[in-house]
């Protein structure tokens, strides 16, 4: 591919190059770093092209030599001659056409000072088009290839970009990268419009700068408090540990030379043969839901549990999780993937923060800093107020609208009392059989996870869809319309493929789950994610920052004498972003100021 690029390495060059660009309606834009991390690495060219002319900007040349990543990260961000970049990256008019646009914009963000401003990201929409497709690959290489036909070079990605002078070889591929995004966007834009994810391809790519800005943030860990926590639970491990294996002792065959017989904990076949030995009805596997019912009838199957938690605890959330805190700013700047899930939920890794514990002993170890306050705010019953929109279920709004306990006025409901007669036990159950609907809770499941027969379990789960007729309906059209379109969609219009064996029962099933839960989990992943982009215009020229999210959490961090505005802010964006999809049915948010990470 024959292209014409300049490079630019000096203040006129640099004045001219970003005039040339300004009014061109889409540019495609890129970035070439030393390291994958803005806090390890320097940034070394930016590059943007409208297809036609391609500038590739050495930033070596604006900076005063290669100190550190951080010293050259402070010289760019106060170099004035950098001003027409940044405001031609930064404008809203002018689309940046990027592939995985949440590395190019961090990069930006730190080592520039400044946001970009309209973004399109080929690699979200790839993904989107894909729909859960786990085959097609999304590589900018790909992308090339899958929709051009051709081959696009990528050997000098990994060559030396901290090199004091770059080769022409470096330097052409670079600019090719850039040059090619307006024609990879063409023809991937098409294949959007034709899919109908206009909607959800503009929500992701409004996240983009939000979440760029989140990792840059970084979420502070108190490592004292975090080793104190870590201690305890080696401690509970260790108890745990052998009192198990004193309940187990008597279900293992053989015997012992030395005492008491050991058995390895972590072995599923040697848990389960002892556990048969000493007369416990085993399910087919030894998942936590399964044990669950019978841990009140087996003091044995209750101590596996609590086993089990310490030892995931302990291995997960250890001493491995200090070691990615970033010297440079004394946090964790965790990696999150802005479509972990055919759903559009968010995935998280280096390390997992979506994964920590709720136990306020670990999340307390997640505080804000001196001087400052947390703002912790989640939905409320947010996939159950979208079920009842969806559905458009009467009895289900008017719960919702009444403002009383939708769980107690399920349970009112399923048990034929009043609600003000509901039992603790009968709201437990009631919350179990709401939530577990949205996941497509069967007789036999709940059956399981209740310790009632599977008879019982039918005639509650009859009376409960007598209830709420509509929705009993939707879910049943739900079921019908995957066996024959093979697919699910979110409010945005977000879209999830599915493959099955049409003769295979338990692959039917699993779809037709999977496509009554879909649509409701998915549009609680297109609420948050609009939710974060209202969030950040909002906090933009504040002192408040975003650090981090889960599910339907958002935790927001500002100076103490800010928090009140920012309780504010954080709960018009979330209810704003929740009334945009969800419109029959009220939107709540529990928000709350706090030191730590609690509830």
């Amino acid at each position: 591919m024959e292209i014409f690029f300049q490079l630019v390495n000096d203040a006129e060059g640099l004045r001219k190059a970003c005039d040339d660009l300004k009014d061109a309606p889409m540019l495609g834009f890129d970035v070439e770093t030393t390291e994958l991390d803005p806090y390890r690495g320097y940034l070394r060219l930016v590059q943007l092209s409208d297809g036609r002319e391609t500038k590739v900007i050495d930033l070596k040349a604006f900076s005063n030599g290669w100190r550190t990543p951080a010293e050259q990260a402070r010289d760019l961000r106060a170099n004035a001659d950098l001003a027409p970049l940044r405001d031609l990256l930064a404008s809203p008019k002018v689309t940046k056409i990027a592939h995985n646009a949440k590395f190019d914009t961090k990069w930006v963000r730190h080592h520039l000072g400044c946001e970009v401003g309209g973004i399109y990201d080929t690699y979200l929409a790839s993904v989107l088009i894909s729909a859960g497709e786990g085959e097609r690959r999304h590589g900018l290489a790909d992308l090339v290839q899958f929709f051009l036909g051709r081959t696009l070079d990528k050997t000098e990605q990994v060559s030396d970009w901290a090199a004091a002078e770059l080769s022409a070889s470096q330097i052409e591929y670079a600019a090719k990268d850039a040059a090619i995004m307006p024609e990879v966007r063409a023809k991937v834009h098409e294949r959007i419009v034709a899919d109908g994810l206009e909607r959800v391809l503009q929500l992701e790519n409004e996240c983009v700068m939000p979440i760029a800005d989140m990792e840059l943030n970084g979420f502070y860990l108190d490592t004292e408090r975090w080793r104190e926590q870590l201690a305890k639970v080696t401690k509970i491990q260790d108890r745990t540990a052998s009192e198990l294996q004193n309940l187990l002792a008597a279900g293992v065959a053989q015997a012992s030379l030395f005492g008491a017989p050991q058995i390895n904990l972590d072995s599923q076949a040697q848990v389960s043969a002892a556990l048969v030995n000493l007369g416990v009805p085993m399910p087919e596997t030894t998942r936590a839901w399964e044990l669950q019912p019978l841990a009140e009838q087996y003091p044995v199957v209750a101590k596996l549990l609590e086993y089990r938690g310490a030892a995931k605890a302990s291995s997960s959330f250890g001493e491995n999780i200090l070691e990615f805190i970033e010297p440079a700013t004394g946090r964790i700047h965790a990696d999150f993937r802005q479509i972990g899930a055919p759903t559009g939920r968010f995935a998280c890794s280096k390390p997992n923060l979506q994964q920590i514990p709720h136990e306020e002993e670990y999340r307390r170890c997640f505080r804000a800093p001196d001087g400052r306050r947390l703002i912790i705010a989640d939905y409320s019953q947010i996939e159950l107020r979208i079920l009842a929109d969806i559905s458009q279920d009467a009895n289900f709004i008017a719960a919702f609208e009444s403002g009383q306990d939708f769980h107690s006025a399920t349970a009112a409901q399923v048990f034929g009392v009043k609600a003000e007669e509901v039992t603790p036990d009968q709201r437990s159950f009631a919350k179990r059989l709401n939530f577990g609907v949205v996941y497509g809770l069967g007789a036999s499941r709940f059956a399981m996870m209740t310790g009632i027969t599977k008879t019982e379990a039918e005639n509650t789960l009859r009376r409960y869809f007598a209830t709420y007729p509509k929705m009993d309906e939707w879910l049943r059209t739900q079921s019908k319309n995957v066996l024959t379109e093979r697919s699910a969609r979110t409010v945005s219009g977000r879209m999830a493929r599915m493959n099955f064996d049409a003769s295979d029962r338990s692959s039917i099933g699993a779809a037709q789950r999977y496509a009554k839960n879909m649509p409701i989990q998915g549009t609680s992943a297109d609420i948050l994610k609009r939710a974060l982009t209202l969030l950040h215009s909002s906090i933009r020229d504040t002192n408040a920052k975003l650090v981090n999210i889960v599910h339907d959490e958002i935790v927001v961090e500002c100076d103490a004498n800010e928090t009140e505005q920012t309780i504010e802010k954080l709960q018009n964006a979330m209810q704003k972003a929740g009334s945009e999809f969800v419109t029959r049915v009220p939107i709540k948010v529990d928000i709350h100021a706090a030191d730590e990470w609690t509830k």
